[in-house]
């Protein structure tokens, strides 16, 4: 079904480019994120991490494909055989209207009951805690990564720091070394 418009040549649906575009579109099953807690990872060693699913409502939804949420002060914490995430801060969708979601309710967190009794097991163990590490989209679906994590001294802090530091000076040296090799 080719038909000439007055504009122009006719195109498919299928062919023609996406409308919208948020910053939480996932392409071939890559997970698109939409929050990272950066100060986790320095504040925390990361012992192991975990992939769970979300329960959100519709205005949630919205609000994070928007690409908009923190975790910053969020924390996960194990009730009554379920895991639970408090603090994370979802900003109320802007078209939203009475339905609107309360901005940081604790959100329930899916896993599999082997990971939740493993979870709390371990975070009852001294200097352990569970951190939500990032918030993304997976297949269209949203998920977070939360991490079983041992706190870190501020000695540890200031390692991880100075290591960072000296790997960055290497690889400015080994790249500009490689420049004065090509002859730039």
């Amino acid at each position: 079904m080719v038909s000439t418009m007055s504009k122009g040549m006719y195109v498919p649906k299928e062919s023609q480019p996406k409308q919208g575009g948020g910053a939480a579109k996932a392409k071939d099953g890559k997970r698109k994120i939409v929050a990272q807690n950066k100060k986790a990872r320095h504040d925390y060693a990361i012992v192991d991490t975990y992939e769970a699913g979300l329960v959100l409502t519709g205005t949630e939804v919205k609000s994070l494909r928007q690409g908009r949420a923190s975790l910053t002060d969020g924390f996960v914490q194990i009730d009554g055989g379920e895991a639970w995430l408090h603090n994370a801060h979802i900003p109320e969708y802007s078209q939203g209207t009475w339905t609107n979601h309360t901005v940081r309710r604790k959100r329930k967190l899916l896993l599999h009951r082997e990971e939740i009794d493993k979870l709390a097991s371990k975070s009852e163990e001294t200097g352990h805690t569970i951190v939500p590490l990032a918030l993304y989209f997976k297949d269209g679906r949203a998920k977070a990564e939360i991490a079983l994590a041992r706190g870190k001294k501020e000695y540890d802090k200031r390692q991880t720091l100075r290591e960072k530091q000296d790997r960055r000076e290497s690889d400015r040296a080994i790249a500009a070394a490689k420049r004065k090799q090509r002859g730039e």
